[in-house]
């Protein structure tokens, strides 16, 4: 059968602009000098969503399943990305962090964290009560461990950076709205404004709509981006701590807990809690978009999240709604903060996949159908691990494109 002949714009296409796509634009064009990449984004700029509203942090894989892919390239990527800060100039520093255990019944958990870090390959101190003041002289726990390859970053940096030297085309204020892949052809995407770009295969790093994106190629991801808002606060006095603070993590729940943050520049983040969110955007209570929140409500896999953590849910709830709530949980930790001193900061939304079956997709996960890869779960710490990631993106990438 003799295949007809396409003008093709590039040979791989990139749905989405934060980090996650851009470092596969990197890593392509690193790995095979000469092949075309064009990124669509639908933001103006680069890293609006996921990366340009975490808490900044370059996270060590303490926390991570060993032999997981978070595992991996965590561990791998924190190391990567201080080295690629420091080499481009971008804000960041190594500033090791601690885990505080403030309840009996967590000591077990944090014990479990040493061992896990240690299996990882993690350098980690256990730390009794008065020990904690070495590092955090207003906080308070019965135990914590302190991490020391635990560090800050400026990721949006990170993000314009990788897009620069990439030499990738990046179109920005391209939203896809439709995609017709042909297997023995390629895959041609339809922008909002009409424009049609072709390439030879396409890389999903969409991010809040990568399921969708899935879906409009033809291919069905077997679950669903449910978004969850992370909600901050700023604190009024940020000389009450010095670097990063971390209470220890409910492993039944793929969330850190409010923790605080000390960022580059100086000031600190207290959050975030976690909240369904009503839009996959969805940054406040007021931002409603019945399509997506249906998409989210018919999805077999979000009432049996509800059924199966209610309780949780429930705290998180009252402290998104209560201020006096949110302080409580910070006082847990840093029993010198007040409701004053905590000031509303911007919020995030993480694009957390769920089965059918309700499971919360706890580990990276890349999918592949005929001429494409989908990035289907890479929320926190997926900017820390952005360089090995992109790497394994691209390497798939070319894989299909060789098969082309």
């Amino acid at each position: 059968m003799r295949v007809r002949s396409v003008a093709y714009d590039c040979d791989v296409l990139v749905v989405g602009g934060g980090i996650v796509g851009l470092s596969t634009a990197y890593a392509i064009t690193r790995a095979a000098p000469g092949t075309r990449v064009t990124v669509l984004e639908k933001e103006p700029g680069p890293a609006r969503h996921q990366t340009g509203r975490n808490s900044g942090v370059i996270h060590s894989g303490i926390y991570y399943r060993p032999g997981s892919l978070k595992a991996r390239y965590a561990v791998r990527g924190a190391a990567e990305m201080v080295k690629f800060c420091a080499e481009y100039d971008i804000g960041h520093a190594v500033t090791g962090k601690l885990i505080v255990a403030t309840e009996r019944a967590e000591l077990p958990r944090l014990h479990a964290l040493v061992q896990r870090g240690r299996e990882n390959g993690i350098p980690v101190r256990e730390l009794g009560a008065a020990q904690i003041a070495e590092y955090e002289p207003e906080v308070r726990g019965l135990a914590a461990i302190h991490v020391g390859t635990t560090g800050i970053c400026d990721f949006v940096g990170v993000a314009r950076r990788l897009a620069e030297a990439s030499g990738a085309e990046i179109r920005y204020g391209a939203q896809v709205v439709r995609v017709d892949r042909r297997p023995e052809l390629g895959v041609a995407v339809r922008t909002a404004d009409g424009d049609v770009v072709r390439g030879r295969v396409l890389v999903n790093c969409a991010g809040l709509y990568c399921d969708e994106i899935a879906r409009l190629t033809g291919d069905d991801p077997e679950m669903r981006i449910v978004p969850f808002r992370g909600e901050y606060y700023s604190l009024a006095r940020p000389e009450l701590v010095r670097g990063l603070v971390y209470p220890v993590p409910d492993p039944a729940f793929p969330f850190l807990g409010v923790h605080l943050t000390r960022g580059i520049d100086g000031g600190v983040h207290l959050g975030p809690n976690a909240v369904p969110a009503l839009a996959r955007e969805g940054y406040g209570w007021r931002t409603v978009r019945p399509r997506e929140l249906a998409s989210t409500l018919g999805w077999p896999g979000s009432w049996a999240i509800a059924r199966r953590h209610w309780r949780y849910g429930a705290g998180e709830l009252r402290r998104s709604v209560s201020k006096a709530a949110f302080t409580d949980a910070v006082r847990r930790m840093l029993p010198a903060v007040t409701e004053s001193d905590l000031v509303a900061a911007a919020a995030g939304v993480r694009a957390q996949a769920v089965l059918r079956d309700g499971t919360l997709v706890d580990d990276f996960l890349l999918r592949e159908g005929p001429r494409a890869v989908h990035v289907l779960n890479a929320p926190s710490p997926a900017a820390t691990a952005s360089l090995p990631i992109g790497r394994e993106i691209a390497r798939r990438a070319l894989a299909a494109l060789a098969r082309t």
